[in-house]
């Protein structure tokens, strides 16, 4: 047991390390960057949503992909302890966020991400309900912001929704995919839907 929780030490760490050497403030970013890197999600210039924000290494990693003229909102119920370029805050709880509070002057977005998790309480079912109400919201929000052809990524922890909300969200976008990114800690049972090509403009 000692060697298998000083190597899962070890592997936070160099994501850790790795993360800060390269001046992102969290290594959640090489999820993100992952994903990317599979599916090619940013363009120069885009409009980006991140829904749960905090501490701000996907906004970073978006800013650093899709350039000087992206345009971005983050989303959180605290606002960041960082500065991201050409990025406005919007602090509040998604649940009561309307979709025109999020896009402002901005007519849609490309991308929507979530990288939002619940509190989690301990147990298994209860937190695997939240954060799939969590990403029920997200869908909800990306179906009522995204231009056509837009993206979407979303965290959840698989429980007993799960093949609905695929069923749904390959309703409303060309490509449904599911991964787990290598830099997920191995115990952790999070997953990311990435739903692909919005089949219809911003409801």
């Amino acid at each position: 047991m000692a060697s298998k929780l000083s190597d899962r030490g070890k592997r936070h760490d160099t994501f850790f390390k790795r993360a800060k050497k390269q001046g992102f403030v969290a290594r959640s970013v090489f999820k993100l960057e992952e994903i990317d890197r599979r599916f090619h999600l940013f363009r120069k210039g885009a409009r980006v949503l991140d829904l749960g924000c905090r501490p701000g290494s996907w906004l970073q990693y978006a800013q650093k992909i899709a350039g000087d003229t992206a345009e971005l909102v983050g989303v959180d119920r605290m606002p960041l302890d960082l500065v991201v370029p050409r990025c406005r805050m919007v602090v509040g709880d998604v649940f009561e966020l309307a979709p025109a509070q999020l896009l402002g002057e901005l007519t849609a977005f490309d991308v929507v991400l979530s990288d939002m998790a619940p509190d989690t309480s301990g147990v298994r079912s209860a937190d695997q309900a939240r954060s799939e109400a969590l990403l029920e919201r997200a869908l909800f929000i990306a179906e009522s912001t995204l231009m056509p052809g837009g993206h979407f990524v979303g965290k959840l922890f698989q429980g007993p929704d799960f093949q609905r909300l695929i069923k749904h969200a390959r309703a409303e976008f060309s490509e449904v995919r599911t991964l787990k990114p290598e830099s997920s800690r191995k115990e952790s049972i999070e997953q990311y839907l990435v739903a692909l090509g919005r089949k219809r403009g911003a409801k």
